[in-house]
């Protein structure tokens, strides 16, 4: 499923159970990420694995690609 920091990803939900895996979910990114939600609500995330706070929706990044939004991916809600 992932290879280093050159793997890839079919869907949020892969990226959120690798995050998850590698026990990052709860850290701190490098630097926090201005997230625009599928509901329209935009949050900061802080943590490799963060929800929306209006709807729910999880959204994941691995530690390799934590430095650019467009990296973060939904999971689904209450994922």
């Amino acid at each position: 499923m992932h290879d280093g920091c050159s793997g890839s990803f079919k869907n949020g939900q892969e990226v959120v159970d690798k995050v998850r895996q590698m026990g990052f979910a709860d850290q701190y990114m490098p630097l926090p990420l201005e997230i625009k939600c599928e509901c329209g609500t935009s949050f900061e995330m802080e943590t490799f694995e963060s929800s929306c706070p209006k709807c729910n929706m999880i959204y994941g990044v691995t530690p390799c690609h934590a430095f650019e939004a467009e990296n973060v991916k939904a999971a689904g809600i209450n994922y």
